[in-house]
């Protein structure tokens, strides 16, 4: 099992291996805004720790996933996600998750953490509160660093196209990683949750 989990990560890695500027492009005009009806999920990426190294993100479900980008350093995408509970997942070396509780017209964050995994290309979706007393808050100096740091990207269809050729191996890294998820304690899961009064 860890073998091919290795050879997934090897993969699902080469194929995104320089390839970010040719996938994921700078988005213009004004930032975006949750659709009418809609909520919206930004994923930042603010750390330079693993620049080399490119992470896909999902809001995943049982039969499909929905894919989101590719979301590399100094970047950040929105996602117009539908009110309700959703649980979002980081896809590279590894897969991990998030969960999520939106509603219509607010707008929340998270963060695509980096950290040192066997091939150094493993990631995390971190929560982003809205509150002063949790370590990672829309209301502290780092995060309006983070918002003025990182650059708003948009897919492409050569990003879709990637997805398409490789959704069958992410397809297998989600459900080897879905049992570790549905194995994690409340308090874990607790952690990685946002909750709906968290989105601004």
């Amino acid at each position: 099992m860890r073998l091919i989990r290795w050879s997934l990560g090897i993969l699902l890695l080469a194929g995104l291996a320089g390839c970010q500027s040719s996938l994921m492009v700078k988005s213009t005009g004004a930032a975006p805004t949750p659709e009418p009806g809609k909520a919206m999920v930004v994923f930042m990426r603010p750390s330079m720790f693993g620049g080399a190294i490119q992470s896909s993100v999902y809001d995943t479900h049982a039969k499909s996933d929905n894919f989101i980008g590719i979301v590399s350093t100094k970047t950040k995408i929105a996602y117009q996600a539908e009110p309700g509970d959703h649980l979002f997942m980081v896809v590279a070396e590894n897969a991990d998750f998030m969960i999520a509780h939106l509603d219509a017209g607010k707008t929340y964050y998270a963060l695509v953490s980096p950290r040192m995994g066997v091939w150094k290309a493993r990631f995390s979706l971190l929560p982003i509160h809205h509150r002063s007393d949790a370590k990672y808050n829309s209301l502290s100096p780092e995060f309006r660093d983070w918002m003025g740091s990182t650059d708003w990207i948009t897919i492409t269809p050569a990003a879709q196209q990637w997805y398409q050729t490789n959704a069958a191996d992410i397809t297998a890294r989600k459900l080897d990683y879905m049992h570790k998820w549905d194995n994690a304690e409340a308090r874990q899961k607790a952690e990685l949750t946002l909750p709906a009064d968290d989105g601004i």
